[in-house]
């Protein structure tokens, strides 16, 4: 006869073994990929700022996407930490985005516009609603040009298991991380994670290094949500228009 101690120890493995729910797996592109595939939207006041804010003009109120470090904070430098508070409050024309510039990585995946992602086994191909940007991921391909810029950087991806992963560079320094003047130079080089957690969610986690804005890298995480309506689509966000129908200065 099995002791009450044993059984108990044999009660407890079945909960650890049978207890925790299955992690998600996604769908499957015919080449065995992961399926990423959809129109996706963030739902959270990160393109007002990456650190927990409050309201202000054009600012939602919001909570910090910043996971590491723990504090939530961006780890500037000091003479970088004054930029970007000069930044903000010459937000309304110095924010390039105020200008139709291109929103650049990541700041474009968590502003309020939806973004259509397409899978073939050579490349990920993400277009956005916003201002038509559009960009190419090469899988397979992991070298960076040299000596050359993008506004939305050049990006080169490769899969560790369920997750997609993004290497981004040659970014220029001509893009902001948000409406709150939270800036980086054209040393940074950027880590995106794509992992679909449910039918309707991915997760989206991006890790930022800028050896001459930063102290040391730091990490955000959010959440994006797949748009189920019918007919889903992608529609247009002509910012240059719309900007001079408001007398504004888009150049």
């Amino acid at each position: 006869m099995r002791s009450t101690g044993t059984l108990i120890a044999l009660f407890l493995l079945a909960l650890s073994v049978y207890g925790q729910p299955k992690a998600y797996r996604a769908p499957r592109t015919p080449d065995g990929k992961p399926d990423l595939q959809g129109i996706w939207e963030a739902h959270t006041t990160a393109d007002g700022s990456l650190e927990a804010h409050s309201a202000a003009l054009g600012i939602r109120a919001g909570a910090s996407v910043i996971v590491d470090p723990p504090d939530g904070k961006i780890p500037y430098q000091p003479d970088s930490r004054a930029n970007q508070q000069k930044n903000f409050a010459n937000r309304k024309t110095a924010d390039p985005v105020n200008h139709c510039y291109l929103p650049g990585v990541p700041r474009i995946t968590y502003m309020p516009y939806p973004f259509e992602i397409f899978q073939t086994p050579e490349f990920v191909a993400i277009a956005y609603e916003y201002v038509h940007a559009s960009r190419t991921i090469h899988m397979g391909k992991q070298e960076h040009p040299d000596d050359i810029d993008f506004w939305m950087g050049d990006s080169r991806g490769h899969w560790e298991g369920e997750t997609l992963v993004v290497d981004v560079a040659d970014t220029g320094s001509d893009t902001w991380l948000d409406s709150s003047g939270d800036f980086h130079s054209a040393a940074m080089h950027v880590m995106e994670r794509y992992t679909r957690t449910g039918p309707d969610t991915l997760q989206y986690e991006a890790t930022i290094e800028d050896s001459k804005v930063l102290t040391k890298p730091f990490k955000i995480s959010l959440t994006l949500y797949r748009h189920t309506e019918k007919n889903a689509q992608l529609y247009e966000y002509e910012c240059q228009v719309y900007a001079e129908d408001s007398g504004g200065s888009a150049k």
